[in-house]
């Protein structure tokens, strides 16, 4: 849950930044060599002591495989659209590792891309009946 509060919100970042990594079974040191930052650092942001910068938290979504702008919106540097995008759903979900989240994606992209690509009007109604 993404929270208002400054205070808390960089906590639930970096609940969720450990989760992500326990899920991808990456030691704190690994990801910190992975993401290219210091380990101490990388524990005061896991523990919410620690306001990342916006490439610092791109520098741990590559490290984890997940989107950054997953972690720019529970950073509170972007606005959470609530589209009810399946990848964003994907991509936060603490059970699923780095290959199980990639493979959902491109599987999920391919039956939409064929999906938009054949719709037409008739069929929109057709599917709707």
């Amino acid at each position: 849950m993404v929270r208002n509060d400054p205070a808390q919100r960089l906590v639930d970042l970096g609940d969720f930044i450990r989760q992500q990594r326990s899920s991808a079974r990456m030691s704190l040191r690994r990801l910190s060599e992975v993401a290219g930052i210091s380990n101490p650092y990388l524990s005061q942001i896991e523990r919410g002591l620690r306001r990342p910068s916006a490439e610092i938290l791109q520098q741990i979504a590559r490290g984890l495989a997940i989107s950054a702008e997953t972690l720019y919106v529970r950073a509170g540097i972007l606005e959470r659209e609530d589209t009810g995008d399946l990848v964003e759903h994907i991509l936060g979900d603490p059970k699923l590792n780095a290959e199980q989240r990639q493979a959902l994606i491109q599987i999920y992209r391919s039956f939409v891309g064929n999906a938009e690509a054949r719709a037409t009007p008739e069929s929109v109604e057709v599917d709707q009946a």
